[in-house]
């Protein structure tokens, strides 16, 4: 008697007390704005409208976005409950698959190339795009085998290969993608009732679908085993349920924007309270994903009540992350294993001597450099670019190699170099092969950093590197905690480096959107550019971290292959692992500051260059350093020369280019480690 009085006074509460919290929200929601309504006002608006200002005002402007938030809310969510079922991964939702990224990636593809087509708020082209790209990840991280960490990582990097094609052309095509930048943020703004008309037959369909499916998926989350067992055709099951999570995820995406971490949150508080069948789950998702989506949106105008709208996916991100965190902190117990190690740390494949790498990869270097010296708006001019070098050339040629192409390829030469070794030490110290200063959420500290000094404190600029040091240690200190809670262990430390990323992303997002910066010039701050640096940049952030930092770190590489071999060994032989592992990850994490202070948030050559040195010279880390620093430098040289001449006289951040190039080789590597 007792155990049915309290699941009822559950269900009340998890469906009454939702239904009632969402009504509240609604009100609250309403009532928000620069003209405060009376809640008596709204009520009669609601119920008893009449031709005034204040009553069309609740209509016609703020009751549409309440209705989008509770629709866009309840779709994510119930799209999150089938795609942590359908992929057996509690970590899933449309963001940490980056789903999300892909619709993004094809509405903005079809706004600038096929605009013809973009009919029904590109929901086709959003549709096509989640597909696609829910397949390439399903199929990179193992199909039917994929793992849960596995599945996030590949994700990831679909996420940050996306997003980089994404930010290409909202920069190169500024004018065609024209007001994407804050939609492509998430945001519930609405002018009408065009939205919820154009979304709620979609989002209905959607979800009767999934009740439908339902029981077949409470059999399904028992396993594909025993679904076959029961006569349960399940691939035709997972089929028709990702289509239609994949359409939920579409039509939210074609309306509101990419927002993130809904699907995660909302399934799991009612998964916490303690439902498994997905018939109440998938109702109570909805609601609860409402409720989750309309207070973010509540939050976003307390911060920011001006007429200014702050995006709705940063502050979801903002409560999505720390939940990513805590979840996979009360997860870590889960069959994860150390898998990621073998994914992705690499196996020797040529063991090649240090005397023939290190020419290789100098001449590679010198080659590439004098290159990138004679390449420009003119055409290949060597010729001229030695009369310039040697002060038999005209002044402008002079200053136009020696002022402007030498120090940029100098500073992209030495970011590169910082930027690799910086992601060979994290990647030793927390015994992870995914660790790298923009993947663990070192970048996005240091990014918070140096915004918050520009546009928050309004310093001058010659502060914004110490802003950005201070932010990527706030950071570093976090992901070191993290590391120890989780015993660094490499899968799980991978997934906690997503959530603080992300939540560093969310604060720069809301940063960008309140200084407003230009969109074009905030992308390309936020990518990592080499444009415009010269030689301030230069002596000021990187060469001394060069003369000082590198030679500290050849005396302690030691260090990391002791750490290489576990704690309790490292301790066997003498060594304070805790303050060695701070000590190291104290430089590297300074590494990676003054690289953001001089080139901007640029990521995955710290991820790439150690995986392509371990290619070539083995596991050995004092053989790994040299080479690593010499690969890093030759990835950002190659980058830069390509960003300035691939689509001359316009230039492609540099950042973007090595993620375009590093995702999938990434990818690739994820597949043949499957």
């Amino acid at each position: 008697m007792e155990n049915t009085f309290q699941k009822t006074l559950v269900a009340v509460l998890t469906f009454g007390g939702g239904i009632a919290l969402l009504c509240i929200f609604v009100f609250i929601h309403i009532n928000q704005g620069n003209v405060s309504i009376p809640v008596s006002t709204v009520r009669d608006a609601i119920f008893a409208p009449e031709d005034t200002l204040a009553h069309h005002t609740v209509r016609v402007l703020r009751l549409p976005r309440a209705v989008m938030g509770i629709l866009a809310g309840g779709a994510l969510a119930v799209a999150g409950v089938v795609l942590q079922t359908v992929t057996k991964n509690p970590l899933a939702s449309a963001s940490t698959l980056g789903i999300h990224s892909g619709t993004y990636f094809a509405v903005v593809a079809t706004t600038v190339f096929f605009p013809a087509v973009l009919v029904g708020n590109g929901i086709i082209a959003a549709f096509l795009g989640g597909i696609i790209t829910f397949l390439i990840v399903f199929i990179l991280s193992g199909g039917n085998s994929a793992t849960p960490v596995r599945m996030v990582l590949a994700g990831m990097i679909v996420t940050f290969l996306f997003s980089s094609l994404t930010s290409v052309l909202q920069i190169f095509y500024e004018n065609e993608t024209a007001g994407l930048f804050l939609w492509g943020s998430g945001t519930l703004v609405q002018n009408d009732w065009s939205g919820v008309h154009f979304s709620w037959p979609f989002i209905l369909a959607g979800f009767i679908v999934l009740l439908f499916m339902a029981f077949r998926l409470d059999t399904l989350s028992l396993g594909d085993d025993v679904a076959i067992a029961l006569g349960q055709n399940v691939n035709t099951v997972k089929f028709i349920s990702v289509i239609a999570a994949v359409m939920l995820t579409s039509v939210t995406v074609s309306v509101v924007g990419p927002i993130g971490f809904v699907g995660l949150v909302a399934p799991h508080i009612i998964k916490l309270i303690g439902y498994r069948k997905h018939l109440p789950l998938i109702i109570a998702s909805f609601i609860w994903g409402g409720n989750v989506l309309l207070f973010a949106d509540i939050l976003a105008r307390i911060i920011d009540p001006s007429f200014s709208e702050l995006p709705v996916g940063a502050i979801t991100a903002l409560i999505g992350a720390p939940w990513l965190i805590w979840l996979v902190l009360r997860l870590k117990r889960a069959k994860y294993g150390d898998e990621v190690t073998s994914v992705t740390a690499g196996k020797t494949t040529m063991d090649m001597s240090l005397k023939v790498v290190i020419p290789m990869l100098i001449v590679l270097i010198v080659l590439v450099f004098c290159i990138s010296l004679a390449s420009g708006n003119y055409g290949f001019e060597p010729m001229v670019t030695l009369q310039a070098l040697f002060g038999e050339s005209n002044d402008f040629m002079k200053g136009l190699i020696v002022d402007l192409r030498l120090p940029r390829a100098l500073v992209a030469l030495l970011s590169g170099m910082v930027l690799a070794v910086s992601g060979l030490i994290f990647q030793g110290v927390l015994r992870n092969p995914l660790a790298d200063p923009s993947v663990i959420g070192i970048t996005s500290g240091a990014g918070v950093g140096a915004l918050l000094t520009m546009y928050v404190f309004g310093v001058s600029a010659a502060w914004i590197p110490v802003g950005a040091i201070i932010g990527s240690f706030v950071f570093f200190l976090m992901v070191m905690i993290f590391a120890i809670r989780a015993e660094f262990k490499p899968t799980i430390l991978a997934l906690l480096g997503i959530g603080v990323s992300a939540f560093g992303s969310a604060i720069v997002q809301i940063l960008v959107v309140r200084a407003d910066i230009g969109v074009a010039s905030a992308l390309t701050w936020l990518s990592g550019t080499t444009y415009a640096k010269g030689w301030s940049e230069l002596v000021n952030y990187l060469v001394w971290p060069v003369v000082i930092i590198f030679p500290l770190l050849v005396i302690r590489m030691r260090v990391l292959d002791t750490l290489a071999l576990g704690d309790d060994t490292a301790k066997g032989l003498g060594m304070r692992v805790m303050s060695a592992r701070f000590q190291l990850a104290f430089l590297a994490t300074l590494l990676a500051a003054l690289s953001v202070a001089a080139v901007g948030a640029i990521g995955f050559v710290g991820l790439i260059a150690p995986h392509i040195a371990r290619l070539l010279v083995g596991p050995a880390n004092q053989r790994l350093l040299p080479v690593t620093i010499l690969i890093g430098g030759a990835l950002l040289v190659v980058a830069d020369l390509f960003s300035r001449t691939l689509l001359a006289p316009n230039e492609i951040p540099s950042g973007v280019l090595v993620a375009i190039i590093g995702a999938p080789y990434f990818l690739w590597l994820m597949k043949k480690r499957a």
